[in-house]
């Protein structure tokens, strides 16, 4: 096996051991995979990292064992030349120290203690908060999720054995293109909650590369740029979007309500080795307290670039009061709330609003929105939409297949914003049949290939026009249709003409005359089977 398959093998065999001891599917299961993987992927990282610092260590015919008799000196020295990017372990927070202490009756609090004591160790770089201030730690204890209490010590043992065969170091040269896909396999079981849930669904890998590559395209002089997702999720877009930049000439920005998206953004971070980002990934409500703040302390934080990817539909009646104080942020207004299905309100039409307010003079954005609202014609949908078109604000809009989200049947498109509003003309391409159909459990969805993918960036790069497929239309035109963003509505209506000969088009004509009797026959002889069938129904 690849390290690809010998990945998602350990995934899956920690799958399983939940499952054995009864926490398959459970509400915290999702905390012990993607905390025990991180746990091996910082052990192996570290062991990598000592190693290409010490010759002694690098030599060694087990590392680990040389490690830990160095004197304490030697082993500090080390760490101070580590980067800042690489965690701090000491020989009693290693995998191997573990395996050697699994025959003790207390292993669970052994393995407990030695997780929550790396973060502790390493607090200060590695964890994120939320919008109080609060530390959320990099590890948490695990074995509690274990009912039984004389389960636990076994539970841990086995998630030991499943680490100990394993080694990350030949992935780590691989980056982005190698962990974003075992990301999306390690949280795929754990993102089904559908696009009513606050940021709790997966953006699919491709529309994440189409959003990246149409913002920042080919660009290799940007540095210091600054990276924003109010509705972070796990980090999806914002990975694409920094690999599109470069991880090292980028800092990410984050904010999302869900506290399982933020350990599972957190782990993201850190495997994509952005971890000088953890910092700023914060836990909260990013409509009512928005964390980052431009220096003054009051006004929002503004980036270079935007992406979002938020909750479409949902019941924020609790905050709508708190949203709409501040009218200034949410200038076309916030939706109200229907006297029924309290679930249906608008909340992406708040997210909109906050990107646009969340980007620079010359700052690009992007977000995921219901296709529906491209071409609304009231509310505060549309007063978003006349904005972003009288401002120039909006220079696309691409309408994905329909079944492309993993959790949501919803039709979805991506508008593309610019706020230096230079362009001339909008790009609106309807990319609603492509993809190939696939088969996800029970369900059938769609996914674009890479083909679809270079074909879509390439027409919008170029503002093509192609049939039934792309226009690229003035600010003028969209005024004229009534502010629609719907390609489909500015496509020529294209009418087939024959030549026929007269001996032809008689033919023709006797053919339809020929189908319409026969359907007139058969319409007369089916409505009297109907008849005779309530007359029967009748007698009886």
């Amino acid at each position: 096996m690849d390290i690809k398959e010998k990945t998602i093998a350990l995934i899956d065999a920690l799958k399983s051991t939940c499952q054995t001891y009864g926490m398959g599917n459970d509400g915290n299961e999702y905390k012990i995979i993607t905390q025990v993987f991180l746990y091996k992927f910082i052990n192996d990282k570290f062991g990598y990292a000592v190693k290409e610092i010490s010759a002694v260590l690098a030599n060694a015919e087990k590392w680990e064992i040389a490690y830990a008799e160095m004197s304490e000196d030697d082993r500090l020295d080390i760490l101070d030349e580590l980067s800042p990017d690489i965690p701090r372990l000491y020989p009693q927070h290693l995998i191997s120290n573990l395996w050697n202490q699994q025959a003790k009756g207390d292993f669970d609090l052994i393995f407990d203690s030695t997780m929550t004591d790396i973060a502790d160790v390493n607090m200060e770089i590695f964890a994120t908060q939320t919008t109080q201030d609060t530390k959320i730690p990099l590890f948490e204890k695990l074995t509690q999720y274990v009912t039984d209490d004389a389960q636990r010590a076994p539970f841990a043992r086995a998630l030991v054995d499943k680490l100990v065969n394993f080694s990350f170091e030949e992935a780590f040269a691989k980056h982005y293109d190698f962990f974003a896909a075992i990301f999306e396999n390690l949280i795929k079981d754990y993102n089904t909650a559908g696009g009513g849930k606050y940021a709790e669904y997966y953006t699919p890998h491709s529309i994440a590369t189409i959003m990246a590559r149409l913002l920042v395209g080919d660009r290799s002089d940007l540095h210091s740029i600054e990276c924003y997702d109010p509705s972070a999720g796990t980090g999806t877009l914002l990975m694409a979007l920094s690999h599109q930049i470069g991880e090292d000439r980028c800092t990410i920005f984050a904010q999302d309500i869900s506290q399982r998206s933020n350990k599972m953004l957190k782990l993201n971070l850190i495997l994509n080795g952005l971890v000088s980002s953890l910092d700023h990934a914060i836990q909260g409500d990013t409509l009512v307290a928005p964390y980052h703040k431009s220096d003054d302390g009051q006004s929002l934080r503004q980036f270079d670039y935007v992406v979002s990817n938020p909750p479409f539909k949902m019941d924020f009646s609790d905050t709508r009061e708190k949203i709409a104080a501040m009218p200034a942020r949410f200038w076309a207004g916030v939706p109200n709330i229907p006297a029924k299905k309290k679930e249906r309100m608008a909340i992406y039409t708040c997210f909109i609003q906050h990107v646009i307010n969340s980007l620079k003079s010359k700052g690009k954005g992007a977000i995921v929105i219901p296709t529906g609202f491209i071409t609304a014609k009231s509310g505060v949908e549309n007063k978003i939409i006349k904005h972003i078109v009288d401002e120039h604000i909006v220079y696309g809009c691409i309408s994905m297949p329909s079944n492309v989200f993993a959790t949501t049947g919803t039709n979805v498109s991506v508008l593309f914003f610019d706020n230096s509003k230079t362009a001339e003309k909008v790009v609106l391409i309807d990319a609603s049949k492509m993809g190939e159909e696939y088969q996800d459990g029970n369900n059938k969805k769609r996914r674009l290939r890479n083909f679809e993918i270079d074909q879509i960036v390439s027409t919008f790069q170029n503002k093509e026009a192609i049939d039934d497929f792309s226009v690229a239309v003035t600010y003028d035109e969209i005024t004229s249709k009534k502010y629609s963003l719907s390609a489909g509505q500015y496509f020529d209506i294209k009418i087939e003409y024959t030549k026929l000969s007269m001996e032809e088009f008689n033919q023709k004509i006797e053919e339809y005359t020929v189908n319409l009797q026969t359907f007139f026959t058969e319409n007369e002889k089916l409505q009297l089977e109907i008849l005779e069938q309530l007359k029967k129904v009748k007698y009886e």
